[in-house]
């Protein structure tokens, strides 16, 4: 059986995509991703292939909604935006790995992570706790939320 090849898009239901895109680029270090060749922006896209004016709302694709890996290895994230507000802790979320791994002593993990931490929490991250298991477990990270309230681990 032939089968297509598979790729990955992560997707983020959200309130307002461009209050999550311009955080999520810094946090991602990705950046936007441009439309396809020949058009200058996704709208003029969409409209290209037919996709109906009232499915495409005001400004729907005028300013970037997904961004991408500029180095071509992590997954496009689309900020789809829905109507409804997020209600619950997510059930996926995303652990950024800041720390360099338990090959690297967890003071400087520390470090790393914690440095990360006051970087996103300049840009409107959130912090809700800290992981930090003293019984031997050589173990830390910080659970964050984005701007809208999805949580993430830096780690």
């Amino acid at each position: 059986m032939d089968r297509p090849e598979l790729t990955l898009q992560l997707t983020i239901d959200c309130a307002d995509p461009q209050r999550l895109v311009p955080f999520w680029l810094e946090a991602l270090r990705y950046i936007p991703d441009p439309p396809p060749a020949g058009h200058a922006t996704w709208r003029e896209y969409w409209r290209a292939i037919g996709v109906p004016e009232d499915e495409l709302g005001d400004d729907a694709g005028e300013l970037p909604e997904s961004i991408v890996d500029p180095k071509g290895v992590g997954p496009r994230v689309w900020f789809q935006q829905v109507p409804e507000p997020k209600t619950v802790k997510n059930r996926v979320h995303l652990d950024l790995k800041v720390g360099g791994g338990r090959d690297v002593p967890l003071a400087l993990r520390r470090e790393r992570v914690d440095g990360e931490v006051a970087r996103l929490t300049a840009l409107g991250a959130t912090i809700l706790y800290a992981m930090d298991e003293p019984n031997g477990m050589d173990y830390y990270a910080v659970v964050l939320q984005d701007p809208e309230g999805n949580e993430f681990c830096l780690v």
